[in-house]
């Protein structure tokens, strides 16, 4: 089959013909439809330090997709070829004391799609019958493809309640974007979004935010005296990875605030432990999706009207994925999605 491939370590990836994935008792063989590039796939394509120590080559990379059940495993019973599905690309261990809680999310021992593991960015790809999600077949294929990142905005953007409060945002990602959307959706007061791209603040005011602003020309004290509000933040959602950013939020928190984490921040990063600790603040590390109670929410807040496709900027063919990369890395993109219904 075909597959875009880390070869070697270096920067670059390959389209390649590699054999099928194999076929376990209790796995579920997908032929993908569609793909979308994702952050962590730039930083394999680009080779940082986090991925030269983390990803083993060579391997298919990949882990946003969209496609049908092509074989089952002699195990499996609730899964039929031609289905519509997609996957959870964690893979967890099944024996650890959260895993066995239910809080698989919170796994150990954790395994990812495309990154520990032959990825999705393929003809097909092969997981445990536990990490299959069916689709809801009246929802578009760009928006399913994307419910791995859309999960982690979910996931991010719901961890506090968000109804009727005052929401940053640092960073305007495809991630953050999706965040935007969702804390419109479900009833946030003022959203601003702080994001140094001029392309992805305009998507940001597209997906619901209330104001943007490149915080090199404006402060969030100014934002907030414009707003007329009094206190500050009753919630952030940092998604950035920048300290600055964090810093910029920490600043701006009302007392008693709530703060997700879902971007990467550097290790020797120190924070102003003073506001964290004189305001009552309460700071959330996030990594995937809660299993699968996020899956449920999604799919729900999609068919009662959530619409992220204007997150969804550019498409191109599997074997043009060098355009995708290049667009990711400019910034001037949101979703990119790659089709392989023609490979």
């Amino acid at each position: 089959m075909k597959a875009i491939v880390k070869t070697a370590p270096g920067p670059g990836l390959e389209l390649q013909e590699i054999p099928l994935p194999e076929l376990r008792p209790d796995y579920v063989r997908i032929r993908v439809l569609q793909s979308s590039i994702c952050g962590t796939d730039l930083h394999i394509y680009e080779w940082d330090d986090w991925a030269a120590g983390t990803i083993q080559t060579p391997m298919a990379i990949g882990h946003e997709y969209v496609g049908v059940v092509d074989a089952v495993g002699s195990y499996v019973s609730d899964h039929f070829r031609g289905e519509l599905v997609t996957g959870e690309g964690h893979l967890v261990c099944g024996n650890c004391r959260n895993c066995l809680a239910g809080r698989r999310h919170l796994c150990p021992n954790t395994r990812g799609v495309g990154v520990n593991r032959q990825g999705a960015f393929a003809e097909y790809v092969s997981i445990p019958v536990a990490n299959v999600w069916h689709c809801d077949p009246n929802i578009p294929l760009d928006i399913l493809s994307c419910f791995d990142p859309f999960g982690n905005a979910t996931h991010t953007a719901l961890s506090f309640n968000v109804v009727g409060e005052d929401v940053l945002i640092t960073g305007a990602g495809p991630i953050g974007l999706m965040a935007t959307a969702i804390t419109r959706h479900v009833g946030a007061r003022h959203i601003v979004v702080t994001e140094m791209n001029r392309y992805r603040r305009g998507l940001a005011a597209q997906m619901g935010a209330t104001l943007t602003l490149d915080p090199r020309e404006r402060s969030l004290a100014e934002i907030m005296v414009e707003l007329e509000m009094k206190e500050g933040f009753d919630v952030g959602l940092e998604m950035s990875g920048s300290p600055q950013a964090l810093d910029d939020m920490l600043a701006v928190m009302c007392h008693g605030a709530k703060i997700a984490l879902l971007g990467l921040l550097p290790k020797d990063e120190g924070i102003d432990w003073d506001k964290v600790i004189f305001h009552g603040l309460t700071i959330k590390g996030i990594y995937g999706r809660e299993m699968f109670e996020t899956w449920y929410k999604m799919t729900a807040m999609v068919q009662s009207g959530l619409d992220i496709a204007p997150i969804i900027t550019h498409r191109f063919p599997y074997h043009e994925f060098e355009k995708g990369f290049a667009l990711m890395q400019s910034g001037d993109c949101g979703k990119i999605i790659l089709d392989w219904a023609e490979a």
